[in-house]
């Protein structure tokens, strides 16, 4: 099957990331219904099950709302692909403001390409920085930092970690056999990582403050 939409089509996967963008959720069939004009929910369906055979979005079966576009799909519409806002992280003590939010931030496609994600935009996300024990490596209050999930974990890397206070962004630093999460501020004292009680919940990878897209 062709992968190129048609007008029609492309409406459809317009409306969707317009509902994405200003809610945080894909839209419902009523919602999709209403706004092509629709006879019944089965035309809304056949015209999700073509974008899905097209490979322009994904959906995860019976869960509602639960439509997100791939790279394609936002190439197709000519939209900068939405990544998710996951809230606010601290960059100093920890705190507990890592929670489900539903905003999501439109990022150009030539910097998650750069970034080497254009084909994993389900395992990064965006949050905003509050602190400044990060500011020696450039990362300020306010900021906001694309986070990519992975598996593995260097010595040197930024991480977002969590425990059961809360989220901080900080250097994991491995030395012998002692990990730590290191601020880059001379203010704030490095804090020794304990078996089990920190959970690394992915790697600093870009701070989107500080590029122009």
């Amino acid at each position: 099957m062709s992968k190129y939409l048609t007008l029609k089509q492309k409406k459809v996967l317009e409306l969707i990331y317009d509902s994405i963008y200003s809610s945080g959720f894909s839209p419902t069939l009523a919602d999709l219904k209403d706004e092509l004009g629709a006879s019944s929910n089965q035309t809304v369906l056949n015209f999700l099950e073509i974008l899905e055979k097209k490979e322009c979005i994904k959906k995860i079966d019976n869960k509602a709302r639960s439509i997100s576009i791939t790279p394609f799909g936002y190439k197709e519409i000519e939209k900068d692909p939405l990544i998710k806002m996951e809230g606010t992280s601290a960059a100093g003590p920890y705190i507990e403001s890592f929670a489900d939010v539903f905003t999501f931030l439109p990022i150009s496609g030539q910097v998650l390409e750069k970034e080497k994600i254009i084909e994993a935009q389900d395992k990064v996300f965006v949050i905003q920085i509050s602190g400044d024990s990060m500011i020696n490596v450039g990362i300020n209050d306010g900021d906001k930092l694309l986070i990519k999930k992975s598996k593995e974990y260097k010595s040197g890397d930024i991480v977002l970690a969590r425990t059961d206070d809360g989220t901080t962004v900080k250097r994991f630093v491995a030395e012998g056999g002692k990990r730590y999460l290191q601020p880059e501020n001379p203010a704030y004292e490095k804090m020794v990582i304990i078996p089990g009680e920190v959970e690394f919940q992915g790697k600093v990878i870009l701070n989107l403050s500080k590029i122009n897209q």
